[in-house]
């Protein structure tokens, strides 16, 4: 059975993207997404919802943040997984999205295929692709 991913990003462009490149590398199915903070913690809380892995921007629409994401998700189960990938991945918004419960942080610019890598493996430990 596939992992199900969900993204939390505000550029369509970037989504798309992200969408095809997990689910060509790692096999990983997009089970939803969100663009702002409210409907992405709608969604994640919902136990109807089946996730593995969150993928998700810190600067999202209507000024929300994936650090309120990061922090409301806090006592997830250890089985889902949540990653930041972001613009602004310097030392400090690391280590604060690390103490807000994120299982990996990677920067848009440079480290996406990183990223992608993470998700490669998860997939991989989880008996997929």
């Amino acid at each position: 059975m596939a992992l199900k991913a969900f993204i939390v990003e505000d550029q369509p462009a970037v989504r798309d993207s992200l969408v095809e490149a997990i689910e060509e590398l790692a096999g990983i199915e997009t089970a939803g997404w969100a663009a702002d903070q409210k409907s992405a913690l709608a969604w994640l809380r919902d136990p109807a919802n089946a996730w593995d892995i969150a993928i998700i921007d810190l600067v999202l629409e209507a000024g929300g943040s994936g650090f309120a994401v990061l922090q409301a998700m806090r006592g997830r189960p250890a089985t889902q997984k949540m990653v930041v990938l972001t613009g602004s991945a310097n030392p400090q918004v690391r280590r604060h999205c690390e103490e807000m419960g994120a299982d990996g942080v990677f920067d848009k610019a440079m480290e996406t295929e990183a990223m992608l890598d993470y998700c490669v493996a998860l997939a991989r430990a989880a008996g997929g692709h």
